[in-house]
């Protein structure tokens, strides 16, 4: 990966004293963590371990390299670059434009309304004289807009590190109750392909952590108050920490699949309610405090996803909204040249960063979008057409980020001391064709 300690080729002079990663400044990947890693994704690693055991941990290994590669490319624009991820897909042509704005417009519909019912489901199962499914939904949906919608970055990151907290000692402390086999765990770091685990594989490598906060990413970054290389060494032990922490997640959701499912034949049901069966095996063979725990575990993931998307999706749509005013009326600033370089942060990294984009209009629009629309699919089967079109713009999105991150860093858009180094290539490379593959999958996969 790029770094250097030679001359700055946007001034001339020596290049910006990189500043020493302390544990002090974490922040933006503890943020990315709890909201990558969702309900869906420990479905998909428990089934995984209860199909194949522990033989298939090596692939989740490899996943989160895969993604720490991926979000130190999208926090490295930002810093090198001094501009938004969303300005250097404008600067690889209009279509990137039009890709983005049908994508978050139809993703943000339908995922408000998965968010919703996957905060509601351990709700339900913990409170089963309670309220209904939907309105356990409706209600996580008007909390996390009031949260945001009255919040600023650095309250939001303190309640996600306390989410993030909740999140990995309860999986952890389950994974211990299970007993896991430390020989087979180790013997799991073996790459091996079982029969019929292609595409398990390659889900695990590419799919858990793996969504649009991971593009997310750069503009949290900007929001701590990071805008310049300066913080280069600083974002790269906070992405890494962000990852080993998912690693973490996704190896103690192996271990628990592994150890109470492949054993025992349990089958778990497809989805979110998968995690509702789970509750359920853990309540008879450890009790029900145990499985309690674990339902708050799965409310803590899934209620963490819905916050990081309202507040990191809408900080992207925001930017899009406001860059394309601002090049309508001449204001936007100037995009580099073909060989040129910038020194240091634009106008609107810096609006960014000052929390101006939390107050605006587009943010407040798309936290609305986001909450009031989806709450019509909760009484309704999603429309087949929606379905098909969520499904086919989500499959595109993470090849879609991968190869265009693999252009950005590659050209003059970036300073050449910051560019790609070698590894950064082929790791991006790597994703991206991983993430091909897996688009056509789910391509053929939907329900035409």
């Amino acid at each position: 990966m790029a770094e250097t300690t030679g001359s700055d080729a946007a001034t001339g002079d020596a290049a910006p004293r990189l500043r020493k990663p302390s544990w002090k400044y974490i922040g933006p990947g503890i943020v990315v963590a709890a909201t990558g890693v969702g309900a869906g994704d420990l479905v998909a690693t428990l089934i995984a371990g209860s199909k194949f055991g522990y033989t298939l941990l090596w692939a989740a290994i490899i996943g989160c390299l895969v993604k720490i590669s991926l979000a130190e490319a999208t926090g490295r624009w930002h810093l090198a670059t001094g501009r938004t991820l969303f300005e250097g897909w404008r600067s690889l042509g209009q279509w990137t434009t039009w890709y983005f704005a049908i994508y978050v417009v139809v993703w943000g519909f339908v995922y408000g309304a998965t968010a919703m019912s996957s905060s509601a489901l351990p709700l339900v199962a913990l409170f089963p004289d309670g309220p209904s499914l939907k309105t356990w939904a409706i209600l996580c949906g008007l909390i996390g807009l009031a949260f945001v919608w009255f919040n600023r970055y650095a309250v939001f990151e303190k309640v996600m590190t306390v989410v993030i907290g909740m999140k990995f000692l309860i999986v952890v402390y389950v994974a211990i109750r299970v007993a896991p086999d430390l020989g087979n765990a180790f013997a799991g770091l073996a790459p091996v392909l079982p029969d019929g685990s292609l595409l398990y594989t390659l889900g695990l490598i590419g799919g858990v952590g793996g969504t649009i906060t991971m593009a997310a990413y750069g503009y949290w970054v900007n929001s701590k108050g990071w805008t310049d290389i300066s913080w280069l060494r600083v974002m790269r032990l906070d992405n890494r920490v962000a990852y080993i922490t998912t690693g973490v997640f996704v190896v103690a959701m192996m271990i628990i699949g592994a150890e109470l499912l492949h054993s025992t034949n349990i089958a778990l049901t497809s989805g979110d309610r998968g995690l509702i069966d789970l509750g359920n095996v853990l309540e008879d063979k450890f009790g029900a405090v145990t499985a309690n725990l674990f339902l708050i575990g799965f409310f803590a993931t899934s209620f963490g996803a819905l916050m990081g998307v309202w507040h990191g999706v809408s900080l992207m749509f925001a930017d899009f909204v406001e860059r394309l005013r601002r090049e309508r009326d001449g204001s936007a600033p100037k995009a580099p040249e073909a060989g040129e370089v910038t020194a240091g942060a634009d106008e609107m990294v810096k609006e960014v960063a000052a929390g101006k984009r939390e107050k605006s209009v587009p943010f407040r629009a798309y936290l609305l979008w986001l909450t009031f629309p989806p709450m019509g699919l909760l009484f309704l089967d999603q429309p087949f057409g929606l379905v098909v079109a969520y499904g086919v713009l989500g499959a595109f999105f993470m090849p879609f980020l991968a190869l265009t991150l693999l252009w950005l860093l590659n050209s003059s858009r970036t300073p050449k001391q910051w560019r790609n180094g070698i590894l950064s290539n082929v790791m991006l490379a790597g994703a991206g064709l991983l993430f091909l593959v897996l688009c056509v999958q789910q391509v053929r996969d939907l329900p035409w």
